[in-house]
């Protein structure tokens, strides 16, 4: 039964990969269509403005692999050293003795070991095994193809799709079908359109303090921090430690330190005051432990593109729940005394 699912799954996952892009590409597309572009081109044009967004999140990442890589390396030996200097006299005191010459050399050989020199031959790896991931390179690079090709013939049809899935739904059963469907779709567009917004201006912010500060690799670090903030919890806390290793390496423990300690405080609390009620309003409304939960189901299950089926589905759970609640607490046998 588990492989019937696995397969099941594999099999399902281009179909629901093109489906998320295109919910989020499709608005594109009819503000292209508004502006007298033909619905072919507009959804070729907004296909590849997706396409391009996708690859310059990547590009950030291994920008910042390819820079913070080396660093590791060269500072670790320094960062032990810190460490024995600040932990022997403690250790001392409960008569605790240990062999920093042992702990610096195996410590060291995992190092070599785990992060080579040469950062483009770990990304390379790094790739390698992704694809290996999939079935065969072949498949990987199929599957990839079939999300692009019906991820371009969703935006193409979109309004034409949505009515054929309306025609398998029960003739008793489409209204409220319909009218669920449009909550999801004003909770999800709402979001989405704010969201945007809201990474465009924290990539900015964080790029602008970060070069003030002087770390390195500013701009792709402020950049891949604004972007990857639609992962809610788990993306500012990588962006976070990433940009703390950064000013550790190039500045060590310091006044640029608590900068970017500062920096990310302030940030948190711009976007949690101020940017995100003003421009993306009220969220989903999930509690953050179901948003983990959710997050951590959906990753579990679909891997990456998982974690881009947490919020709409959700966002479907939620309204879901909402009608049933609403229909629970309005009905005759709930309200009855006898």
């Amino acid at each position: 039964m588990s492989d019937f699912f696995s397969s099941l799954i594999e099999i399902l996952m281009p179909f629901l990969v093109a489906f998320i892009f295109a919910y989020m590409l499709e608005p594109l597309t009819k503000r292209l269509e508004q502006l007298k572009v033909a619905r072919g081109l507009a959804a070729l044009i907004s296909l590849l403005i997706g396409l391009f967004a996708s690859v310059v999140i990547l590009l950030l990442l291994l920008n910042l692999l390819q820079h913070e890589i080396p660093l590791i390396k060269a500072q670790f030996p320094v960062w032990l050293r810190n460490l024995q200097e600040w932990l022997e006299p403690t250790l001392a005191t409960f008569k605790v003795r240990l062999d920093w010459e042992i702990i610096r050399s195996v410590v060291q050989t995992q190092i070599s070991s785990q992060l080579t020199d040469n950062a483009n031959a770990l990304i390379t790896q790094s790739l390698g095994t992704l694809i290996k991931s999939s079935s065969s390179v072949l498949g990987f690079f199929a599957s990839t193809v079939l999300v692009l090709f019906i991820l371009f013939y969703l935006l193409l049809e979109w309004d034409s799709f949505l009515d054929m899935i309306a025609e398998f739904i029960p003739v008793r059963f489409r209204e409220t079908f319909f009218k669920l469907s449009n909550e999801v779709d004003v909770l999800l567009s709402h979001y989405l359109r704010g969201q945007v917004l809201l990474m465009i201006v924290l990539a900015c912010f964080y790029s602008l303090g970060l070069l003030l500060i002087g770390v390195e690799s500013a701009i792709p670090l402020g950049m891949f921090t604004g972007l990857v903030t639609f992962i809610p919890y788990v993306g500012f806390l990588i962006s976070f430690i990433l940009s703390l290793l950064a000013a550790l390496l190039q500045f060590g423990p310091g006044n640029a330190l608590i900068a970017v300690l500062v920096l990310y405080g302030v940030g948190q609390l711009l976007e949690s005051f101020f940017l995100t009620p003003r421009l993306v309003g009220e969220r989903i409304g999930l509690h953050p432990v179901a948003v983990l939960f959710a997050l951590m189901a959906f990753g579990q299950l679909f891997g990456f593109f998982g974690i881009l089926l947490a919020f709409p589905m959700s966002a479907i759970c939620l309204v879901t729940i909402r009608h049933f609640k609403h229909k629970l607490l309005t009905s005759q046998w709930f309200n009855s005394n006898s």
